[in-house]
């Protein structure tokens, strides 16, 4: 991304609030041409004052400079009211389009990035941004225009002396360009390697059980250490090229001090100039000083906010693997019909994990899908909600294809419950109300029976009130998955997905929540996945994948008859069983 560009977008985010940016860059320019005042006034006062002996001559210009100072103090309140409010809506806007952005961006990108990096370039980079575009670009301009004005005005007092004093600027000019041009890819691998610390962080931190679990803190604590080293010896480098610039801001003012008192020094013993004059000269670069230090400051604080910019808009200008049509339409009638047309799919190009796959799943269907761990279940059951899209073939429901279809339509007539169940921060209540935030008690209440999750929950001190702790920590993984579930049964879903739902309870609670999804599946398609093969024997089409294909379907009955696959996993798991309990029925 071309530097010139960043910053032309940077400052694009002013421009709704131009008013406001309007009166504070007036006010900055106020203040800053009343600042080139005030030499002026006291090179007076010194020599009709001073030399004459005109008393009134310093209380008129005392007089002067007193009124200056308020006007500017006035000026100066307006230029930094509205500059700190413009650095705060900038970052405010800032920070909603890369969060909206980091929300409609697809699994394809998630699968991919880093919730710390993300997260640093949400929190550290857009800090680092916002105090460039607010105060920070106006007090460059109040810079390079207080530099400008002094020039001008030395100029006007005596171009001759003012043009040996000027003798350091253009290798200041330079210092500070070269300076810029140094700091900016710097400050980039810094703010990169922050981002790869946060990552860092936060991986351990959300696998904590694990690290305790096996001792590894040592391992932990030395991998941190390791980025933070790398961080600090970047920053390190960063400091060091700012030190070795910072004093040679200030010996160039210096010496334009002291051009100006071994050439000017003279000039006005001798009468050339007026005392006053040469006063004023000096006063000139002095009042440098200050903007050009802070010009070293600027200039940095510039380069960071470039490579900071950057990094946010790398995550804003990603393009979306999942767009919506632009005559996309709603999903009206929700019957829940489901038709895979020879469909194939790949995480990354030229590597696909589905083959060809086909079948219909005609309304109020249960479809069960069954296979080796990494034969494509999940990923068929990505497709039906576009989470993804197919690399060939089409994914219908009731008759249209999926990308012919709003998204929010489409995701509100399905119901999905993870394999791994999310919950958030929140009451259990609040959870389970997730997708129909407008759900009333009653409903809830209803819906977590259903799940078999009312007992537990009632159990608790706070019932429905409880808060869970970071991703449902406090629960059992048992009761996350039925919470999870209660979720799903409460957005009353036409087309159900259920990826492994039970794969963390136990075989009672799995048997009663078995019995309550028997009644929720009627009128409604439902896709299971599951290992247990007891879970998918009622279902009206099995289909089972391997290596991405579907190798046989048909009920239960037919696929033993069918043998393959399916009976192997059936001879493994409830051929025992099975004949057990018949056994036990004749003898009985």
């Amino acid at each position: 991304m071309k530097r010139l560009n960043i910053y032309g977008r940077l400052i694009a985010y002013l421009k709704p609030y131009w008013r406001q940016a309007v009166l504070a860059y007036a006010a900055m320019f106020f203040a800053t041409l009343l600042n080139l005042f005030v030499p002026l006034v006291i090179a007076r006062a010194i020599d009709q004052g001073l030399e004459s002996g005109q008393a009134t001559a310093l209380f008129v210009a005392a007089a002067i400079i007193l009124g200056i100072a308020l006007v500017r103090a006035l000026a100066s309140f307006g230029q930094r009211y509205f500059g700190e409010w413009l650095t705060y809506r900038v970052a405010y806007d800032l920070r909603n389009e890369f969060y909206d952005s980091v929300q409609q961006l697809p699994f394809s990108f998630h699968d991919k990035a880093h919730t710390g990096d993300l997260m640093s370039r949400a929190t550290g980079d857009i800090s680092e941004t916002e105090r460039f575009v607010g105060i920070g670009l106006m007090e460059m301009v109040s810079t390079l225009l207080l530099m400008a004005g002094v020039t001008i005005a030395m100029l006007l007092v005596d171009p001759t002396l003012a043009a040996l004093a000027l003798i350091p600027f253009p290798i200041l000019i330079f210092s500070t360009l070269r300076f810029g041009a140094v700091v900016r890819p710097l400050s980039r691998l810094v703010q990169d390697q922050l981002g790869l610390l946060s990552t860092t962080m936060q991986e351990s931190l959300t696998g904590i059980r694990v690290v305790k679990a096996f001792a590894r803190e040592p391992y932990e604590f030395f991998k941190f250490d390791k980025d933070n080293d790398h961080w600090f010896a970047l920053r390190e480098r960063l400091i060091k090229v700012w030190g070795n610039n910072w004093p040679l801001f200030t010996f160039l003012i210096s010496l334009s001090i002291f051009l100006l008192l071994w050439f000017g020094g003279p000039l006005a013993l001798n009468g050339t100039i007026t005392v006053g004059a040469l006063f004023a000269m000096i006063s000139y670069v002095l009042m440098l000083n200050g903007p050009v230090q802070r010009l070293g400051f600027l200039v940095n604080l510039t380069a960071t906010a470039g490579a900071s910019a950057s990094r946010v808009f790398e995550i804003t200008d990603t393009p979306s693997d999942i767009e919506e049509r632009s005559d996309a339409h709603s999903l009206d009638r929700h019957r829940g019909q489901v038709v895979f047309e020879q469909v194939s799919f790949g995480y990354r190009d030229g590597l696909n994990v589905l083959h060809d796959i086909s079948f219909a799943v005609q309304p109020g269907q249960t479809v069960a899908l069954m296979g080796p761990t990494g034969s494509g279940k999940s990923s068929v059951i990505s497709l039906i909600p576009r989470f993804y899209d197919p690399v060939e073939g089409r994914v219908l429901v009731d008759g249209i294809d999926v990308r012919d279809l709003t998204l929010d339509s489409l995701r509100a007539s399905i119901g999905i419950v993870l394999q791994e169940p999310f919950l958030f921060s929140a009451t259990i209540a609040q959870n389970i109300a997730y997708g129909r935030p407008d759900a009333s008690n009653e409903e809830i209440i209803a819906a977590a029976k259903l799940a078999r999750a009312h007992d537990f929950i009632a159990g608790f001190p706070d019932g429905y009130n409880t808060r869970v702790g970071e991703r449902g920590v406090t629960l059992s993984g048992g009761q996350k998955q039925r919470v999870a579930i209660a979720r799903a049964l409460l957005y009353d879903p036409r087309i159900l997905i259920l990826d492994d739902s039970t794969s963390s309870v136990d075989t009672e609670t799995e048997h009663l929540i078995q019995q309550a999804l028997q009644t929720l599946m009627q009128g409604r398609t439902t896709f299971v996945i599951a290992q247990r093969l007891l879970t998918l024997k009622s279902a009206d089409q099995i289909l089972v994948l391997d290596h991405g294909r579907i190798v046989q379907r048909g009920t239960h009955d037919q696929l033993l008859a069918q043998g393959g696959l399916y009976r192997e996993i059936y001879d493994l798991q409830l051929r025992d069983q099975e004949e057990f309990l018949a056994l036990e029925a004749v003898t009985a």
